[in-house]
């Protein structure tokens, strides 16, 4: 029989510092840092979550069994889901098991492959909301990419595909691989998830569920901004220096960004090409950084543990000459479980979204996330060889995207190779979008480092009540900014990500 867990009592009389009580961590909580107690329930086998503030019925319930729903291919909100999904017959025991008013929420329906409703999130007049589905299993489920295995984007025959491309790629003229790759562009642009140039639904979803959250405790919900310091958004320069002519052409592109005032890190292959010292030193004294883009850029790196075993003490010295702290792959290739072996500060080898890549795909997000105790930035501006070489397009894309991540509070972190910027319309492409954004009061344009070190302290930093209201305690409290969520029933997600629920308002962090 399913068991219901919910919050305990609050020993004592309630507590100011915490709003609602839970009866299991709630990931999206935890990383806005939004302050709640956890109570885990007494016994196993509990198949139903709870956050609950004071008035009971307007809880947020939440199903976090193995089983579920049989069919093999769901989606919520166009998320592809396996498994772990209640179907109507288990969220209506629920339901009568709490009793009071429900009915389905067309918000939140879980659709089978043929678009039918095979079930759906519910609420009671009240607020109450019961979800059919573990909210932290969809993001990480994202964010590792297993959609691509349980939806047939990571077959053998593409792996292989792939392995064999790299092996034979030095032996193709470059005019082929460039048709090649044209060719095969058409078949990867009918990716249905996830969308590109933009996919929203993951953040959409977090907004939801914050909403939820926030009426659930009856009263304004605080969590940390993404960002420091009052900015909205984050816009990272990198750069991928694939081959010595595109050592040789780093002056030229460092030029265009000093001469707006904006800094970059340059991601070097140490063993395909002579990195001269002063190189790096030069770079650092602008005030840029520098980065390892694999050993070799063959493909290798990462295509067994054996390999990474292998290159990885290569990889980790260069990283020391260099004070490099940031890795990204060469082609983005990345194994969930072994970017945080790579044993480096910060990994950036996602994108957010991208069907052009080798392993297409992407982690769904535009903020920074763990993996382990690895900080990732997500790729989230279309990478320069795809856009002008491949897809043969303007930088139009870049300033559509970057406005929608400044619209959402997001992360605008852009790749460009200096190996291709060496015509004149490039360059000017890529000057353009400098002047567009680059003295945005409103960006945080910083390095990756800072970004990485910006995530550690906020995730280390809380929310507590105080006599004159919440404020932030913790490493990050000087930068912090407190926002609130307004209880509200919200059924779509409001934009920017900063106005949720009906609208949002900073408080003062630290005082």
């Amino acid at each position: 029989m399913e068991q219901v867990a919910g919050p305990r009592e609050r020993e004592g009389g309630s507590d100011a510092s915490h709003l609602l009580v839970a009866s299991r961590r709630l990931l999206i909580l935890d990383e806005l840092r939004v302050p709640y107690a956890c109570a885990p329930p007494v016994g196993a086998g509990v198949t139903w979550q709870s956050l609950a503030g004071a008035q009971t019925s307007r809880a947020l319930h939440w199903y976090s069994g193995a089983d579920g729903i049989a069919s093999a291919r769901c989606t919520i909100r166009g998320i592809p889901v396996s498994g772990g999904i209640a179907g109507d017959a288990a969220v209506g025991g629920l339901v009568h098991r709490l009793g009071g008013d429900w009915s389905p929420w067309p918000a939140l329906e879980v659709l089978d492959t043929r678009g039918m409703r095979c079930s759906s999130a519910w609420r009671n007049g009240d607020g109450g909301t019961i979800l059919p589905f573990d909210p932290d299993r969809l993001v990480l489920d994202c964010r590792a990419e297993r959609y691509r295995a349980r939806h047939g984007g990571a077959s053998a025959w593409k792996t292989f595909a792939r392995w064999s491309y790299y092996r034979i790629r030095g032996l193709l003229p470059r005019p082929l691989q460039i048709a090649l790759r044209r060719v095969f562009s058409r078949v990867q642009a009918r990716a249905t998830f996830p969308r590109w140039p933009v996919e929203p639904a993951l953040h959409d979803l977090s907004e939801l569920i914050l909403s939820c959250a926030a009426h659930a405790a009856a009263e304004d919900l605080p969590y940390l901004a993404p960002w420091p310091n009052g900015h909205t958004w984050a816009l990272v320069l990198t750069h991928d220096v694939e081959t010595a002519r595109g050592r040789d052409a780093i002056e030229r592109v460092r030029a265009v960004e000093a001469s707006v005032g904006l800094r970059s890190a340059w991601n070097l292959v140490p063993e395909r090409y002579a990195v001269p010292d002063d190189v790096v030193a030069r770079l650092r004294a602008e005030g840029c950084e520098t980065g390892v883009h694999g050993l070799r850029h063959d493909g290798r790196d990462l295509e067994s543990l054996a390999t990474l075993a292998e290159r990885l003490p290569k990889m980790r010295r260069w990283a020391s000459r260099w004070e490099a702290v940031g890795f990204r792959a060469p082609a983005t290739q990345r194994v969930w479980e072994w970017m945080p072996v790579l044993g480096f500060d910060y990994d950036s080898s996602y994108p957010d979204t991208d069907p052009f890549e080798p392993i297409a795909g992407g982690c769904c997000t535009w903020l920074p996330f763990f993996n382990g105790d690895l900080v990732e930035l997500p790729i989230t501006l279309p990478q320069d060889h795809t856009l002008f070489v491949i897809l043969r397009r303007d930088d139009r894309l870049w300033h559509e995207k970057a406005d929608a991540l400044r619209r959402r509070g997001g992360m605008a972190l852009l790749i460009t190779h200096p190996d291709y910027m060496l015509g004149d319309e490039h360059l000017a492409h890529y000057e353009r979008f400098l002047r567009a954004y680059g003295d945005d009061a409103t960006a945080w344009c910083a390095l990756p480092r800072e970004v990485s070190a910006w995530w550690r302290r906020r995730a280390e930093t809380s929310i507590v009540a105080g006599a004159d209201g919440w404020a932030a305690r913790g490493p990050g409290a000087d930068e912090a900014r407190i926002r609130l969520v307004r209880p509200g029933l919200s059924t779509t997600p409001s934009h920017p990500a900063s106005d949720l629920a009906g609208g949002a308002c900073d408080a003062a962090a630290g005082t």
